[in-house]
């Protein structure tokens, strides 16, 4: 059944891929970004979809999902991945921070709850869990977590916030990476930023010993899981309720990070080791038994997203 989604941050770099992917399952799509960390040509593959439209805004702008469902009757599920994305950014700036990652997100909860929108969805993060020691980190661990950053908090607070009320869902991503990932930005992942150096011939640069480890999940996998929480699966599973962790389960080292994108873009296999950061996490790997049970599995792995990631920043 054709359904009319929202989805917020529409022109990022999750954003743009979750809405390729409802157009192309038949859906329609209104998409919101304000180009705060968005690009116009991430939209590129979709913005002349007869079933897209785009709205030039921002999620803090009062009343926004009651004007939007005024102009769309038949919206229906919301996507709300719009965010302030760079963590030192949220440091500098704590209480526009606090406004968009967590006001607007009530906000906008509480006004598809009234209007009985079928579902809404959540991006979260694993930054709600600080630096936990307990791996696999369950999702239960950020209700004692001390967050590390304005951003962790904002996040933490909105996903508690969804669990609260009984609707709709949070995702709780861990190391997302793929194709439209900016490597020059403040807040890109270590990958995106390897492959950079890989593909300019330069030595990979490890800040610490580089056994450090991070749950690595292709982009492609995190738009599944937003198709499973909202319930437009295959399998019509969904919609789910609560908190979710979404990752791999698996951890992989940065070291091992940098030598399969060495070997991938032919770059130095010398790696520049550099002093450990400090508030750098030593390991970080997601249990992903609640949302396993739901019907969802990582299915690119390590080596197959890394080589398509370095294939479309090769272009």
């Amino acid at each position: 059944m054709k359904k009319t989604c929202l989805v917020t941050g529409c022109a990022g770099f999750i954003g743009s891929h979750l809405a390729q992917t409802l157009l192309d399952e038949g859906h329609a799509v209104i998409g919101v970004d304000n180009f705060a960390s968005g690009y116009v040509h991430n939209m590129e593959g979709f913005k002349d979809h007869a079933d897209f439209i785009f709205c030039e805004k921002s999620i803090t702008e009062p009343g926004l999902l009651a004007q939007l469902k005024k102009e769309h009757s038949e919206l229906d599920i919301v996507f709300q991945l719009a965010a302030v994305v760079s963590v030192p950014y949220s440091v500098e700036h704590p209480e526009l921070t606090m406004q968009v990652n967590f006001e607007a997100n009530r906000d906008m909860l509480d006004a598809a709850r009234e209007m009985g929108l079928s579902n809404f969805v959540f991006a979260g993060s694993a930054a709600e869990y600080g630096e936990e020691e307990r791996l696999p980190v369950k999702e239960e661990y950020a209700d004692d977590a001390e967050q590390l950053s304005p951003y962790g908090v904002a996040k933490y607070k909105s996903s508690s916030y969804i669990e609260k009320s009984g609707y709709g869902c949070a995702l709780r991503f861990f190391n997302i990476f793929g194709p439209r990932q900016d490597p020059t930005s403040q807040y890109s992942g270590v990958i995106s930023r390897f492959v950079d150096f890989g593909l300019a011939g330069k030595n990979m640069v490890i800040f610490g010993d580089g056994e450090q480890s991070r749950d690595f999940l292709y982009v492609s996998d995190v738009v599944t899981s937003y198709l499973i929480a909202s319930g437009l699966d295959r399998e019509g599973r969904g919609p789910l309720t609560g908190v979710y962790n979404v990752g791999t389960g698996k951890g992989r080292s940065i070291r091992e990070l940098a030598s399969v994108v060495a070997k991938l873009t032919s770059a130095p296999q010398e790696i520049d080791f550099r002093p450990e950061r400090a508030g750098d996490i030593k390991h970080s790997r997601a249990d992903v038994s609640k949302i396993s049970a739901r019907g969802f599995k990582a299915e690119i792995t390590f080596d197959e997203g890394l080589a398509r990631t370095v294939e479309w920043a090769g272009k």
